[in-house]
C-alpha cells in the first residue's frame, strides 16, 4: 500500500499505446496489412487495409490486447492475422514482471466497464490513457495471476468451441430443413431428386416448384381462429411461483427460456395468456431481421404466460405446432414476414395477425410431415442441448471471473479440481 493507504497504480507497470491516425490515401480493401478501427474489435478481421510506411510499433499480433476509446469502452484480444492499430484504439501490454499478460486482459475487463459505466456521455463516451493508467494493481502475485488466467481461458476456449460447433450444426440444419421443405420426403424415405432432374414430380406455386403431392395457401388454411396475443403486465417484484416469457425466448433456432420474469399471480389477466406444452408462439415486433421468430412452448417448471409481443397460433388437425415451426422458419417465409413487418423505426417493427395468417406456405400430408419432423429432430435436439450448455458456460465464466477477482474463490484447489476432472474426462 501506498502511504495514503492506497494500492498502487498500474502505470509503472503497463503501457498504453494510443493508435496511428493513418492517411485516408492508403486505404483500400484488397493489400496492405488490415487496420484495426473500433468497429472491427471483437473479430478477426478489418473493413479497411492500410498499404504505406508506418512505424513498427503500431503493428498488431495476434492475442494482443485491444480497448475502443471511443463510445463503449471494452477489452478484446485481437484474434486476426498482424494487422496496424488506428487511432482511437489503444493496446495494452504490460511491461513488469509482476504483471501476467493474459491475466491482464481479463483483470482490465471488469475495471474498463467500471470506468465506462462513470464516464459522463454527453455525445460519445471518451476513453483517456490516463484512466487505464490510474487503475489499481491486482492484489495477487504472478503465479495466482497465471494461474487465474489459466482457468478463465480454459472456460473462454470451451466456450469458443461451442459457439463453433453451434455455427456448425446451425448451417447443417438449414440446409437440410432447406432441402426438406422444397423437395420433401418421398413414399421411399428418400428426399425427391431436384426439379431441375426430376420435373414431373413437381407444380409450379406462388412459392416456386413444390412437390405435387403438396398443397399451398395462405397459412390460416392450417390454423383454427386467429392468432391471440399474449399479456404484459408489470414484472413481480419477487418469486410467485409464476413466470412470464420475456421476448428474448423466441430464438432463430426456435424456444430457450433464458428470459423469464416472475409475474404477479394476483392478476386476473394472466389467465388468458397461460402456456400449456406444445403452443406455438410467433414474436409480433422486434427488428426487422428478428419480427417473427417462432417456437414450441416447453414446460419451464412453473406455470408459465407469454407476452403481449407474442401471439399464440392454433393449428388445424391437418399439421401440428412442430411443422409449423419448421416452415415458419424457413428462408422463403422469413422473407415473407421482413417484406410485410412495418414500423416508424427499424429497431421496431410489428406484424399483425392478418399477416401472419396471409403468409404463403406449402403443407405436405400428415405422414410426410412426421417423416421430414423426424429428420430433423437428431439435429435440433443436438443443437438446442449445444445452445443451453453455451449459456451454462457463459453464466459459469461471469460468476467464476467475479470469484477469482475478488479473491472469494481459492485458485489452486479450483484448478486442480478442474484438472483432474479434465482427466477422468480424458480417460
Amino acid at each position: 500500500m501506498s502511504e495514503l493507504g492506497k494500492a498502487p497504480l498500474l502505470k509503472e507497470k503497463i503501457e498504453v499505446l494510443s493508435g496511428f491516425a493513418f492517411p485516408s490515401s492508403g486505404f483500400n480493401q484488397l493489400v496492405g496489412l488490415p487496420l484495426i478501427r473500433i468497429r472491427d474489435l471483437g473479430g478477426s478481421s478489418t473493413e479497411v487495409r492500410f498499404r504505406g510506411m508506418y512505424d513498427p510499433a503500431y503493428r498488431v499480433s495476434k492475442g494482443d490486447l485491444l480497448v475502443g476509446m471511443d463510445g463503449d469502452f471494452e477489452v478484446h484480444r485481437w484474434a486476426g492475422e498482424d494487422a496496424l492499430l488506428n487511432q482511437r484504439v489503444c493496446k495494452i501490454s504490460s511491461t513488469s514482471k509482476e504483471i501476467h499478460q493474459s491475466f491482464l486482459y481479463w483483470y482490465l475487463k471488469p475495471k474498463i466497464a467500471e470506468i465506462h459505466r462513470r464516464t459522463p456521455q454527453t455525445t460519445v463516451r471518451h476513453l483517456s490513457t490516463k484512466d487505464i493508467y490510474a487503475i489499481e494493481e491486482p492484489p495477487f502475485d504472478f503465479p495466482t495471476q497465471e494461474r487465474i488466467a489459466q482457468i478463465l481461458n480454459t472456460l473462454d476456449t470451451a466456450i469458443r468451441e461451442t459457439e463453433a460447433l453451434i455455427d456448425k450444426l446451425k448451417a447443417v440444419t438449414q440446409g437440410l430443413l432447406q432441402d426438406l421443405l422444397t423437395r420433401g420426403i418421398d413414399s421411399n424415405g428418400q428426399l425427391r431428386p431436384p426439379q431441375s432432374q426430376a420435373p414431373e414430380l413437381y407444380k409450379e406455386s406462388p412459392l416456386g416448384w413444390i412437390p405435387r403431392e403438396w398443397n399451398w395457401d395462405i397459412l390460416g388454411r392450417w390454423l383454427i381462429g386467429k392468432p391471440k396475443n399474449g399479456y404484459s403486465p408489470k414484472e413481480a417484484g419477487e418469486w410467485t411461483g409464476i413466470q412470464m416469457l420475456g421476448l428474448g425466448c423466441l430464438t432463430k433456432e426456435g424456444f430457450l427460456p433464458t428470459q423469464l420474469k416472475p409475474a404477479p399471480a394476483a392478476d386476473k389477466g394472466l389467465d388468458r395468456a397461460r402456456l400449456n406444452e406444445g403452443d406455438l408462439l410467433v414474436s409480433r415486433a422486434n427488428t426487422r431481421q428478428l419480427v417473427g421468430l417462432v417456437g414450441v412452448y416447453r414446460d419451464v417448471g412453473t406455470p408459465c404466460t407469454y407476452p403481449d409481443l407474442m401471439m399464440r397460433l392454433l393449428p388445424s388437425e391437418e399439421t401440428t405446432a412442430e411443422f409449423l415451426e419448421l416452415v415458419l422458419q424457413s428462408s422463403k417465409v422469413r422473407r415473407q414476414v421482413q417484406a410485410a413487418a412495418s414500423g416508424t423505426s427499424e429497431s421496431m417493427v410489428k406484424i399483425s395477425s392478418s399477416i401472419v395468417t396471409s403468409l404463403k406456405v406449402a403443407i405436405p400430408k400428415t405422414n410426410e410431415q412426421k417423416v421430414i419432423l423426424c429428420r430433423t429432430k437428431t439435429l435440433n435436439a443436438q443443437l438446442q442441448s449445444e445452445l443451453q450448455g453455451l449459456e451454462v458456460l457463459r453464466a459459469v465464466k461471469v460468476g467464476l471471473m467475479d470469484d477469482l477477482l475478488s479473491g472469494r474463490v481459492r485458485v489452486t484447489p479450483l484448478l486442480e479440481s478442474m484438472q483432474q476432472a479434465a482427466a477422468q474426462t480424458e480417460a
